[in-house]
């Protein structure tokens, strides 16, 4: 492409919309350094944040969810939404992308929209196995959907579907640590067993509370296990009283994990929600996991995407319902239970799908070569 190419990426609203987003505009910068890229994002969400962390320019639509629950507060959000068209044409005309792409989340259905209504190539990447109202809606006028599980044609046309996996965060990958020195960098004993629990980028309240019901049973495991625990900044205060009030000393806390690589090559077995992204990166890492998956997103798709790994021996599955009481008996008895763990583990790395990221870019390159 001998152009300059101006590249538009909207989505995000949690981690797992934004790392894939900020892992495509990474191997675009790889490949196109003099690329320029715009990130479109909600107004006050995390991607406001990140992405600018990540060293990536990005605007903001004041565009937010429907509430499905108090049906009377959408006449805000309809007012919100139609602010964000307008100012999504705004920004088509003052950037001209050659494509935008979409990753999910609040922004990415008013940006996309408008960029099909003004004849820009579009190119959506649905991360979960069951496609959220948003893409489903998009689908029709997109030029490639690229996906990261089998049977998506029930949703798309089976003509514009692309499986590329996930995008995560490459630095997980490329990660060399040994299990020992990740252990000894995080000021853990790598004799011992290792849990890792994580709850998502701002925690999970049920996480949460199975392991605050669970202190116990841990600090009576001390001699032979040990526990990372992310417990994100919303729990932060709750779940440090907790552990203090326990004594337990084989757990370590902290509401951000800022070094995931050293965590995950750590662990033993991992405690995660269901999230598109979480799944991506145990299935790179080959990592045996228990998924509790929430029942607070849109039509379920994380129980979805957790029956996908559990049918095929790749993860365990814990309804959100029985983790208070179920949840750390779990982890105790299959953290130990080596033959298991291998078999997950086994399972789990037969669905890996890698270089998702270059997959996906293959596909941009393709449609602007094609326009």
């Amino acid at each position: 492409m001998d152009k300059e190419l101006r590249i538009l990426i909207s989505g995000g609203g949690t981690g797992g919309h934004i790392f894939p987003a900020i892992a495509i505009a990474n191997e675009i910068k790889r490949r196109y350094p003099d690329a320029r890229l715009l990130f479109v994002g909600a107004e006050n969400r995390m991607e406001m944040e990140r992405v600018p962390a990540a060293g990536y320019e990005i605007v903001g639509l004041p565009v937010c969810g429907f509430d499905r629950k108090r049906l009377w507060r959408n006449v805000a959000v309809l007012v919100k939404l139609f602010k964000s068209m307008r100012r999504a044409r705004a920004i088509l005309r003052d950037f001209k992308p050659d494509i935008a792409i979409g990753v999910g989340g609040y922004a990415s259905g008013p940006m996309l929209k408008a960029a099909q209504k003004c004849h820009i190539p579009t190119l959506i990447q649905e991360q979960n196995s069951y496609a959220g109202v948003t893409n489903k809606l998009l689908a029709a006028r997109a030029d490639a959907i690229c996906v990261a599980y089998d049977g998506m044609d029930k949703f798309f046309p089976a003509d514009k579907i692309v499986m590329t996996g996930n995008p995560v965060r490459r630095n997980l990958v490329d990660c060399k640590l040994s299990r020992e020195e990740a252990a000894a960098k995080l000021g853990l004993d790598a004799r011992r067993k290792t849990i890792l629990v994580v709850g998502g980028s701002l925690g999970a309240r049920t996480i949460n509370e199975s392991m605050i019901a669970g202190l116990e049973l841990l600090k009576s495991h001390e001699a032979n296990l040990q526990v990372i625990w992310q417990t994100g900044k919303y729990y932060d205060e709750e779940t440090r009283r907790a552990l203090e009030r326990s004594g337990a000393g084989n757990v370590l806390r902290m509401p951000f994990i800022a070094d995931m690589e050293a965590a995950y090559r750590a662990a033993d077995l991992v405690v995660s929600r269901a999230g598109a992204s979480s799944i991506s990166e145990l299935q790179l890492l080959g990592k045996p996991s228990i998924l509790v998956p929430s029942p607070n997103v849109a039509e379920d798709h994380q129980t979805k995407n957790a029956l996908a790994l559990a049918a095929k021996e790749a993860a365990i599955m814990l309804p959100d319902a029985g983790a208070v009481k179920s949840l750390v008996p779990l982890m105790v008895k299959t953290v130990i239970d080596y033959r298991l763990l291998s078999h997950i583990s086994s399972n789990v790395s037969k669905m890996a799908l890698r270089d998702a990221d270059s997959r996906i870019v293959d596909q941009v390159e393709k449609i602007i070569d094609k326009r």
